[in-house]
């Protein structure tokens, strides 16, 4: 008896000694570093280039909704492409989500965070879509997030890495891409600068 007692106090404090070791991992996964925000593009990086018409492209949401980007003309639009797998991209979302339950309604703004699906690791279409669903309720999102299944939006708007946000104005026109994660202070900077 006193055995088994002894076992399960040590499974406890294994138990206890992992949690605090993931919880940490998952805390330093989420702060951004000064030295790894996201950069503006450079225009020889991308072929879309400042100035550029906003490409046309509608996808789905993870509620089943279909989202045409033409049809947010009249509101500033903050596009970020990501994965689930991306350590950058997991840092950035509690800022996005800060920056939309604070800033997003005042400032006419729609984040539409496009998760670009064929390349999440998993290895049918419905765990794929899982994954985002897990990891959309685990960071607490509530704006919109895009499936990209067939990467026909990464594609459109060439992205080579993750995660890349676009930042559009109200006529639609794309006034600036950063590539890297980006904090609360940037995305209200960056929308401030739109029309």
């Amino acid at each position: 008896m006193k055995k088994n007692i002894g076992l399960l106090v040590i499974v406890v404090l294994i138990a206890v000694m992992v949690g605090s070791i993931v919880k940490q991992q998952i805390e330093k996964e989420r702060q951004i570093e000064d030295v790894s925000l996201g950069k503006e593009l450079d225009e020889r990086e991308i072929g879309l280039k400042n100035g550029d018409t906003a490409p046309a492209i509608t996808l789905t949401s993870l509620d089943g909704e279909n989202i045409n980007l033409q049809d947010l003309r009249g509101k500033k639009v903050v596009l970020n492409f990501w994965a689930t797998w991306c350590p950058p991209c997991k840092a950035e979302m509690p800022h996005m989500q800060e920056y939309y339950e604070q800033h997003a309604k005042k400032d006419n703004v729609e984040i539409l965070a496009v998760n670009l699906t064929k390349e999440e690791r998993d290895v049918t279409e419905d765990a794929k879509i899982d994954t985002v669903m897990t990891f959309k309720d685990s960071f607490e999102l509530t704006f919109p997030i895009l499936l990209d299944p067939n990467h026909v939006a990464g594609s459109t708007y060439q992205i080579i890495a993750i995660p890349t946000t676009y930042f559009i104005d109200s006529k639609g026109i794309i006034q600036r891409a950063i590539k890297g994660p980006m904090n609360v202070d940037m995305l209200q900077q960056y929308v401030d600068e739109l029309e």
